[in-house]
């Protein structure tokens, strides 16, 4: 039997089945574009960030904090800021941090009755308890569940976006230039999804964030998280030392296999916990949220960073191509 003759539909059809990165990157042409449009000095940053050597010039301007907003009140119980920020410059992550269990029942029933939109299409709305019906009508799986700025509509969550502690930290660790540039809760839920799907919603791949120059990011959970509920992995101590192949190259993401080699086997940190648990992170160390695989798994994030967030997406909301 002959084989089909080659054809620019089959080259396109073999890249979209075997190109992984290539299908990684084109996923996210669409966002690069409209933030070059946007900013354009967003262009450097995304092409010099990625290396130590821009990096640390860019540290360089960084105005260190005058400690102003020390010693407000916080709801945070029993955090050192100092404790914090020690740990984010070894290691790049800060595991000790807990929301009050009222607080954190309130964003999540919040979460539960609020519509998010699928697979971030605002095209696809639902509310969270209703996934499996909505993947049925629809036909297709749904593997995460975004509020986008419905999030402030919570005044929980408003309250924890303008905690002083959070924003203690990230001003001692970025600079006096600290700003608040996300605010976001969302559902991951357990499906069975392409890896496309995946990879835009940053799932089951070690990557790193290039949103900025510097940026922390805190993120909570609000509801209990074990192995199959999809934990978060961050691993320590990549913030500050990264493999030359790692910096000369367009992607963000790689496979398990090289970061476990560069950057040792045990360095990779599981977080699990229960409702409420936290943890503060720099997104320049890789890390990745995993697949839920029994039950779903809704977070919030609060970053900080140093320029301008996108005023046409609410907060780094993906441009779908």
């Amino acid at each position: 039997m002959q084989s089909a003759p080659v054809t620019p539909a089959n080259d396109i059809e073999t890249v979209a089945r075997k190109g992984g990165k290539l299908r990684r990157m084109a996923v996210r042409i669409p966002t690069y574009m409209a933030d070059i449009r946007e900013n354009p000095a967003w262009l450097p940053m995304f092409l010099l960030a990625r290396t130590l050597p821009g990096r640390r010039a860019h540290w360089l301007a960084a105005r260190p904090s005058n400690g102003a907003i020390e010693g407000l009140p916080t709801i945070f119980a029993d955090v050192d800021v100092e404790t914090a920020v020690e740990a984010l410059k070894r290691e790049g992550l800060f595991a000790s941090l807990a929301l009050p269990a009222p607080v954190t029942e309130e964003i999540a029933a919040f979460a539960s009755d609020t519509p998010c939109f699928g697979n971030f299409d605002r095209g696809i709305e639902f509310r969270a308890p209703d996934h499996r019906a909505t993947e049925e009508r629809l036909g297709r799986p749904i593997l995460s569940g975004h509020h986008f700025e419905r999030a402030l509509d919570c005044p929980a969550v408003r309250a924890v976006q303008r905690d002083p502690l959070l924003s203690e930290i990230a001003r001692r660790y970025l600079g006096a230039q600290a700003r608040l540039i996300t605010t976001r809760t969302w559902w991951s839920f357990p499906t069975r999804a392409s890896e496309a799907d995946r990879s835009l919603a940053s799932l089951d791949k070690y990557h790193f964030d290039l949103d900025d120059w510097r940026m922390l990011k805190f993120f909570f959970y609000l509801v209990d998280v074990d192995s199959g509920t999809g934990p978060h992995v961050y691993v320590r101590g990549s913030h500050n030392k990264r493999r030359m192949k790692h910096q000369l190259t367009l992607l963000v993401g790689h496979p398990a296999a090289e970061i476990h080699e560069f950057y040792g086997k045990d360095s990779p940190l599981t977080l699990t916990g229960r409702a409420g648990t936290g943890f503060v992170e720099d997104p320049f160390g890789f890390h990745m949220g995993t697949v839920a695989t029994q039950k779903p798994r809704l977070m919030m994030e609060v970053g900080f960073g140093v320029s301008k967030p996108s005023r046409r997406r609410f907060h780094a909301e993906p441009v779908l191509g």
